[in-house]
């Protein structure tokens, strides 16, 4: 999510320490220890603003030569022919239909932003209302120093979730796959969810603070009842999605929470979004990491990592639909 406008504004109040422990016992396991004494080892802090890319810029990390990226193109990279007529639907995967623990569960995939709203920025300007109030229509996102999109990496991510969910056997759909020409709209991403009546939908992104601001966090909705927006019956079950995402995405990747929002439990409660408060269905964003940073940079433009993120939410959902 990574930018200042349509869908992310500053953050809003922190969430009670409560739910620290949720995170952190999600976490003991050797695995996520080792990851948090590496992080300890290597990281840092201090602030910085995230502005859009195409706009006044944003978010990325610089890399050492030790940190050089793997940006090698896989399938996952390649992109469909364009589309100005999406269903509302969303794409969804033509792979067969599988058997295993989530049959018949269905899951949305929403990758932030579209690798095409650079060239239409009047129509990514153009206002819908939340609820609360009016914002952008969707943003262009951000992107490492080097040049690797938010917008790339959040259809990788999305790619590399959608193959695990559906070797489990769940129903998944995509908000867009670089199959448009720009968007969609936060309204419409919402509204692909709630049609699809999907039992849980994650939106994935990657932010744009300062450097040395590190880590990952997870986005839940809170109470909102106006206008079109009321989220009210869903919030304790997205806060449950956040939770289990958030202690598998810890044990998977290793990473730790945000050192710079959610009072170090990596969740973060928000009542500005529109694709939380249009939500009828649980559904939670994640913010993977950093781009500005240089240490989560390198790890966002990894392919390895990047699938490491992937079977993090897809743990997390699974355990979620399991209950």
């Amino acid at each position: 999510m990574s930018y200042v406008g349509p869908d992310f504004d500053p953050p809003q109040p922190r969430r009670p320490r409560r739910r620290l422990l949720t995170v952190a016992l999600a976490a003991l396991v050797p695995g996520a220890l080792l990851g948090w004494l590496v992080y300890e080892a290597v990281g840092g802090s201090d602030g910085g603003p995230d502005s859009p890319v195409g706009a006044s810029s944003a978010s990325g990390g610089l890399f050492t030569p030790a940190e050089s990226p793997d940006e090698s193109p896989t399938d996952d990279d390649k992109k469909p022919s364009p589309s100005a007529t999406p269903s509302l639907t969303g794409p969804t995967s033509s792979a067969p239909a599988a058997t295993g623990p989530l049959k018949g569960k269905v899951v949305v995939i929403d990758p932030g932003h579209n690798p095409n709203n650079f060239q239409h920025t009047a129509d990514i300007n153009r206002k819908v209302n939340i609820g609360t109030g009016w914002k952008e229509c969707d943003t262009t996102g951000t992107s490492t120093n080097s040049g690797y999109t938010e917008a790339k990496f959040t259809l990788d991510v999305a790619h590399r979730l959608r193959t695990l969910l559906e070797k489990q056997g769940a129903t998944v759909k995509l908000t867009q796959d670089g199959d448009r020409t720009f968007g969609p709209c936060i309204d419409e991403r919402a509204s692909i969810g709630n049609k699809a009546d999907a039992d849980a939908v994650v939106s994935i992104h990657a932010d744009g603070a300062g450097a040395g601001q590190r880590g990952f966090h997870v986005i839940l909705p809170g109470k909102v009842k106006a206008g079109s927006a009321d989220t009210g019956p869903i919030v304790a079950s997205s806060a449950e999605l956040g939770e289990r995402i958030a202690g598998n995405f810890v044990r998977v990747t290793g990473s730790a929470p945000s050192n710079y929002v959610g009072d170090g439990t990596g969740l973060v409660t928000r009542k500005d979004l529109g694709g939380l408060n249009l939500s009828t269905v649980p559904k939670v964003f994640i913010e993977c990491g950093n781009m500005r940073d240089t240490k989560d940079a390198a790890q966002l433009t990894s392919g390895a990592w990047r699938q490491k993120a992937a079977q993090g939410i897809s743990e997390g959902i699974v355990s979620f639909l399991r209950g």
